[in-house]
């Protein structure tokens, strides 16, 4: 900086100054650097020019959401059903080793 800019600043009191960040974060959410494909910002930054405006990290962050939901709701669904179908599969097992045992008497 050149003196005469700084000048202005030397006088400021910063003994009741606080590390840290100025805005508060939300709770719930962290910030962090990630690294995305330059195709994936593209998309995303023309969905928000597209719809007039707002924050393209948080289109990403609902999309994310999103799929992590349809992940569990599908896993959830998954094993519901492996567990109806678990009887037919150790009756179907039964019969499969019994017509085994009838062949080899044969």
């Amino acid at each position: 900086m050149k003196k005469v800019v700084a000048d202005k600043y030397r006088d400021i009191d910063f003994s009741r100054a606080k590390r840290g960040a100025v805005v508060k974060p939300e709770a719930g959410k962290t910030k962090i650097s990630i690294r995305l494909d330059n195709a994936v910002l593209e998309h995303f930054r023309s969905l928000v020019d597209t719809m007039g405006g707002g924050n393209y990290q948080t289109l990403i962050n609902d999309a994310l959401l999103e799929y992590v939901h349809r992940r569990s709701t599908l896993d959830i669904v998954r094993q519901a059903v492996r567990e109806e179908l678990a009887p037919y599969r150790i009756a179907r097992r039964s019969n499969t080793a019994l017509q085994r045992t009838r062949r080899a008497r044969r």
